[in-house]
């Protein structure tokens, strides 16, 4: 497999950012509890690790090492900066339920691991499809987690009643986010474990 298209599978389904690779969860709880909020914070991360990953890939040999994770941190603030102008523009709504955690995407632990461990390494081709992987990933996480919080939350999808019968509250509530993202990756780690006989490992920071 191309290797470009082998990186935007890897973080798509092998290494999810969270349902692999454990990595932001808080985030990925608080925002999940409607498709809209966890669609608009993933495409706001897809944005910013596309662009910090490709500057620093470009800049990464004028990156001193010992100043390396405070220049990752500016570098992502700028373009956290950027796409915090346009999300109010694009939906101001939904945009109002997430801003927090946009303001925040600056601290998330997906962004700045995938700095240090890929696009300060590698050439600028190969860093933009990784940032695009691992978002696409990330956002994927997001979306699922959030259809089915709202499905079973209040019975809607999108803003649209499917259910007619009373809805679990406990899915639109934090508890409810640990429980499903929780249950899907028993459900990847099963799978993988079908598949390669292997007892699958992960881990990550918030």
């Amino acid at each position: 497999m191309n290797r470009n298209i082998q990186l935007l599978w890897n973080g798509l389904i092998p290494e999810n950012p969270i349902f692999r690779l454990a990595l932001s969860m808080c985030p990925a709880v608080a925002v999940t509890t409607s498709v809209e909020n966890g669609l608009m914070l993933g495409l706001a991360v897809i944005f910013v690790q596309v662009f910090s990953s490709c500057t620093v890939a470009i800049f990464r040999s004028y990156i001193h090492p010992r100043i390396r994770i405070p220049a990752y941190v500016i570098v992502i603030a700028l373009w956290v900066t950027v796409i915090d102008m346009i999300l109010p523009v694009i939906s101001p709504d939904v945009y109002k339920k997430v801003e927090l955690f946009v303001k925040l995407i600056v601290v998330f632990a997906i962004i700045i691991s995938r700095l240090e461990l890929f696009a300060s390494r590698e050439p600028l081709v190969p860093s933009f499809f990784d940032g695009l992987g691992m978002g696409l990933g990330f956002l994927f996480g997001l979306v699922v987690t959030g259809a089915i919080r709202e499905f079973f939350g209040t019975g809607r999808i999108f803003g649209f009643e499917i259910l007619d019968s009373g809805p679990l509250l406990i899915m639109i509530l934090p508890a409810g986010g640990f429980f499903v993202i929780g249950f899907i990756m028993a459900a990847f780690n099963w799978i993988e474990y079908k598949i390669t006989g292997k007892i699958p490992t992960s881990g990550g920071a918030h």
